[in-house]
C-alpha cells in the first residue's frame, strides 16, 4: 500500500545541479518526518538530509550541508532534494524514507529509525 518513488537522477556534470522528487502514495508526507539517503556500491548508507513531519525543521549530513536542500509540497504529497555544486563523490544512489511518529526523538539521521523506504535514483556527477 505505502510506495515512495523517486525520480530525477541521472549523469550531471560536476558543478552541476539536479533535483530528485518522492512522490509519496499509502502516506501522507505532512504525518511522517522525511529522510534522504545514498549508498555507493560496496558503501554503508549515508544520511543526506531529513525535515521534521511539521515541515519546519530540516537537517542535513555534513558532506552536504550548505549544497543541498531539502523541501515538500503538500499538496502534490512529494518531497524534494535539490542539489547543486556536485561532485564526483556525491556520486551514489539516492534513497526517499519515511519515518513515523513512534520515531520521534530517535536519531534522524539513522537509516534504522526510518519505517519506509523507496527504490532509490542514481546519481553519476562527472568530471
Amino acid at each position: 500500500q505505502v510506495q515512495l518513488v523517486e525520480s530525477g537522477g541521472g549523469l550531471v556534470q560536476a558543478g552541476g545541479s539536479l533535483t530528485l522528487s518522492c512522490a509519496a502514495s499509502g502516506l501522507t508526507v505532512n504525518n511522517y518526518a522525511m529522510g534522504w539517503f545514498r549508498q555507493a556500491p560496496g558503501k554503508e548508507r549515508e544520511f543526506v538530509a531529513a525535515m521534521r513531519w511539521s515541515g519546519g525543521q530540516t537537517n542535513y549530513g555534513d558532506a552536504v550541508k550548505g549544497r543541498f536542500r531539502i523541501s515538500r509540497d503538500t499538496g502534490k504529497n512529494t518531497v524534494y532534494l535539490q542539489m547543486s555544486s556536485l561532485t564526483p563523490e556525491d556520486t551514489a544512489g539516492y534513497y526517499c524514507a519515511a519515518r513515523s511518529w513512534s520515531a520521534s526523538g530517535r536519531n534522524y539521521a539513522s537509516s534504522g529509525t526510518y519505517n519506509y523506504w523507496g527504490q532509490g535514483t542514481q546519481v553519476t556527477v562527472s568530471s
